[in-house]
């Protein structure tokens, strides 16, 4: 495994553990599918939430949300149809939030959850 993708599996372990101590339920993580994958997908009461985990280790390649592009979220929205038609249980909400993680040289992880953003 490189380094980037050690750095992302770090952010999305991160990102699990930060929404579960939030209350929320890990259903899956890094489902994919022949179109792309998903990093997160979450409960949240009633709401089923497909997450995006965006990790940096600084801030030369922009912030982590910058990221996510327009391309990238309307792959997230085929990809979270996809899932659901593929679920016998049905949500009354679906949401997407993006979930950042930047992994300074010292000290703590700086972990941003942005919720509804598409």
């Amino acid at each position: 495994m490189g380094r980037n993708q050690q750095v992302g599996a770090l952010g999305e372990d991160l990102a699990a553990e930060f929404l579960e101590s939030a209350g929320m339920v890990v259903l899956a993580r890094n489902w994919r599918s022949r179109y792309g994958e998903l990093d997160l997908i979450a409960e949240d009461g009633d709401t089923v939430v497909f997450v995006e985990v965006k990790t940096r280790t600084g801030l030369g390649y922009g912030t982590p949300a910058e990221a996510v592009t327009a391309v990238k979220a309307d792959r997230i929205r085929r990809l979270a149809a996809l899932w659901l038609s593929g679920r016998q249980q049905r949500w009354r909400r679906v949401r997407v939030d993006v979930v950042t993680v930047l992994l300074p040289q010292r000290g703590e992880p700086l972990i941003t959850h942005r919720r509804q953003v598409l």
